[in-house]
């Protein structure tokens, strides 16, 4: 009777042991899971917003609109930078009228004021947000980082259309006026500067 108690102790001993060990691998693969979504959250953020247009999230083209309304878009052009990114950053465009459908090509500028060089990202966002699924970039400085040696000014190209589809969409038909923002942010892994003086880099032209 005593072996018989003693075989049914062990038994639940081992029964408890395979429960713990069970709830701990699942403990830990559900830690792994929820890191893995954190790091994977952004990149797959961004990549939802640009497929969507979500958040006012641009559209990144290759290729030229075909179709050009008669019809205008007011696009105005705002330029910040975060702290921490000693730099002037300005458009040098304000406005421009484009018609619908046609590509046009505007210019921000962009000095660093610091005495080591500087690499900085751009975001970028389109106000009002619906429209930026129909605001097409062909070329755009926000496409690659871009590094500032000691006083140097940066020339830096934006090449762009809005998608005609935009007057057809009911949430987008009487949109007017779009406004293109931007945002600097110090890189956080710093490239060597490379480039001279009157040569271009990445499309931009260095003063």
């Amino acid at each position: 009777m005593a072996n018989q108690q003693g075989t049914i102790d062990r038994q639940a001993k081992n029964q408890g042991r395979v429960g713990n060990s069970t709830i701990l691998v699942a403990c830990l693969v559900f830690v792994g899971g929820m890191v893995g979504a954190a790091y994977a959250s952004v990149p797959l953020y961004r990549l939802f917003c640009q497929v969507t247009g979500y958040n006012g999230t641009t559209q990144r083209v290759e290729q030229y609109s075909e179709t050009i309304l008669d019809r205008t878009m007011r696009v105005s052009f705002d330029a910040n930078t975060s702290t921490g990114l000693n730099w002037e950053f300005k458009p040098v465009d304000k406005m421009v009228e484009p018609r619908i459908g046609e590509t046009v090509q505007i210019n921000y500028m962009a000095t660093n004021r610091s005495p080591v060089p500087v690499t900085g990202t751009a975001v970028f966002n389109v106000t009002p947000m619906e429209a930026g699924a129909y605001f097409n970039k062909v070329q755009c400085f926000c496409f690659t980082e871009t590094t500032l040696k000691p006083g140097e000014t940066l020339e830096m190209p934006v090449v762009f259309f809005i998608d005609p589809e935009i007057v057809k969409a009911e949430e987008t038909r009487n949109i007017k006026n779009i406004t293109l923002s931007y945002t600097f942010y110090p890189s956080q892994g710093a490239k060597p500067v490379a480039g001279l003086k009157g040569e271009k880099v990445d499309g931009a032209n260095r003063l």
